[in-house]
This record gives structure tokens, C-alpha cells and sequence, in this order.
């Protein structure tokens, strides 16, 4: 028996007795771990519904190059179903509802896609003005406070005139609905919503820039350190984090794979730990990382 090890989460301290292949599972399907930058978002987000309900609510637009961690706080939320029992309707009330824009953009497109989050049919023939009572309808029965649109960048692909549409549309639902919007999307997004100074003023921006060697980095692999089932701690010093950040180019979900790769092989072998020795023979299994390296 492991006894409790203060090196790892209180989660991932039950699994230290846990066989090498069902550690290994856990480390590929975990989807979310708790590092302070992110942690920050989710709390902002999660504080939009206690603002009291006005036409102009306030709105979060997050920006970042990909593979920064913005599918990590949005699955955050399409993870954590957010329902709320409602004891004077009995009813189940979901506070978020995350939207992916996938495709080009189109305000057909945009109740489309809403509608199907909602687990709600759309049919292909119905008018514009069916599409959106309907979306409306179903949004207020729900009871959707928060409507995080990710992907938001994809609205680039469209013309001036689609990404307006697009962007009104937004608009008039967060003002018929009194909802917060938050959008998710890499930089380039910000020019188009900037676009519509109306909706851009409700937004305050978070950005996810690359890491660089300082405190949050070192804050970041210690949490995910700390969520991985290994049973002896792990020993990096700045030679081993200089090396994870020059190879990753400080892209979090490049140093996610580098840390967990190594994690695996260290539960393969029986090191059971990350050393600065385990990072600099670490080598990308891809020919196009190979290539850069």
C-alpha cells in the first residue's frame, strides 16, 4: 500500500497502487488540470452569472495562438455539465452552454449549432425567424446565463458582411436574453470583433501568450507534476524547465505532451519519477517535431 504522498493531488494519490497500464490511461484521458492562469479564467467565467441581469451584460473574449489551453478551459465546462436543480420548477437549468463555430460563418449556421449543443433538432428548411424564436425559446427554458462560443476565429473565413452577421446576431442574443458571452479564439478573432464596436465594448480581454521562463511556468509544471500518478517525486531543476520550455516553444499543449510522455515512460521503466535527465532524452515521436529539434 502507497501511503499518501504529498507530491500529488489528493485525486491522484488513489491511484498510486493502481496498475502501470491504468496510471497510464489516466495520464492520456485526463482532461483538465487545475494551474493558476487557467484556474483564473474559469473563475471569471464562472462569476458572470451572479452579475444581475441587464441588457448589457459583461462578456469575456480570450485570445490566444493555438494550442494555448483554450480547449482545456472550454472543456472545463463541457465536461462539468453545469446543470442546477431548480426546486420550484423541478426542472434541470444549465447555467453554460458551450457552442463550437465550426465551419463558415452564417446566422443559420449560428442557431444551427446552438440548437444542436441544446440537443435540439434543427430543420434545414425552417426560416431564419423560425430558427431564432426557436433558439431563443429554448435558451430561456433552459435557463443559459453564459453562451461560450469557441472557435470564435472561424467567423474570419466569411466576408465583412457574414462576420457582421455573425457578430449581431451575438449580439441580440445576449441583449434578449440578458446572457454573458464568451468567446474563445486565436488572435486574429480580435480584429473581426473589434469590428462591431458595440459588441466589443462588453468584452474584457484575457490573453494566453506563450510561456517564458518565470514563476507561472515553474506554477504550471508544478501542477501538472502534481497530477501525475508517479510514486516518488519528481526532481527538475531551471535545466530541465529551460529544456521543456526551449523544445515546446512555450506552447501549452506541447508541454503537456512532452511532461506526460515522459511521465509514461518513467511508469514503463520504474524510475517513477521526472528527472532533468529523463527531459533531455526526450525525444518528439512526429518527423515534423523531429524536424525541429
Amino acid at each position: 500500500m502507497i501511503d499518501r504522498a504529498a507530491h500529488v493531488t489528493d485525486e491522484v494519490a488513489s491511484l498510486l497502487d493502481a496498475s502501470n497500464d491504468a496510471r497510464i490511461q489516466f495520464i492520456r484521458s485526463k482532461p483538465w488540470v487545475h494551474y493558476p492562469k487557467a484556474k483564473h479564467i474559469v473563475d471569471l467565467i464562472q462569476g458572470l452569472p451572479t452579475h444581475p441581469r441587464t441588457t448589457r451584460m459583461p462578456s469575456i473574449a480570450v485570445y490566444g495562438d493555438s494550442g494555448m489551453g483554450k480547449s482545456m478551459i472550454v472543456g472545463r465546462f463541457k465536461h462539468d455539465q453545469m446543470l442546477a436543480f431548480d426546486a420550484a420548477t423541478a426542472d434541470a437549468r444549465r447555467k453554460f452552454l458551450v457552442v463550437e463555430l465550426a465551419g463558415g460563418p452564417g446566422e443559420r449556421r449560428l442557431y444551427a449549432q446552438i440548437l444542436s449543443a441544446l440537443g435540439a433538432p434543427s430543420n434545414p428548411r425552417a426560416t431564419i425567424v423560425a430558427l431564432e424564436q426557436t433558439t431563443i425559446r429554448l435558451l430561456r427554458a433552459v435557463g443559459v446565463q453564459v453562451l461560450l462560443i469557441d472557435e470564435i476565429h472561424n467567423i474570419i473565413a466569411g466576408s465583412w458582411r457574414e462576420q457582421r452577421v455573425v457578430l449581431n446576431t451575438l449580439r441580440f442574443l445576449s441583449n434578449e436574453l440578458q446572457l454573458s458571452l464568451v468567446c474563445f479564439g486565436i488572435t486574429e478573432a480580435r480584429e473581426a470583433i473589434n469590428g462591431d464596436v458595440q459588441l466589443a465594448r462588453r468584452f474584457d480581454v484575457v490573453t494566453l501568450p506563450r510561456w517564458k521562463a518565470d514563476d507561472e511556468f515553474q506554477q504550471l509544471v508544478l501542477a501538472i507534476l502534481r497530477n501525475l500518478p508517479l510514486r516518488q517525486p519528481s526532481i527538475l531543476t531551471a535545466r530541465g524547465l529551460k529544456r521543456i520550455l526551449r523544445v515546446t516553444e512555450g506552447v501549452t499543449s506541447k508541454i503537456f505532451r512532452l511532461v506526460n510522455e515522459v511521465a509514461i515512460q518513467a511508469i514503463e521503466t520504474g524510475t517513477e519519477r521526472l528527472t532533468d535527465e529523463a527531459i533531455d532524452d526526450w525525444r518528439p515521436i512526429s518527423e515534423e517535431e523531429a524536424a525541429f529539434q
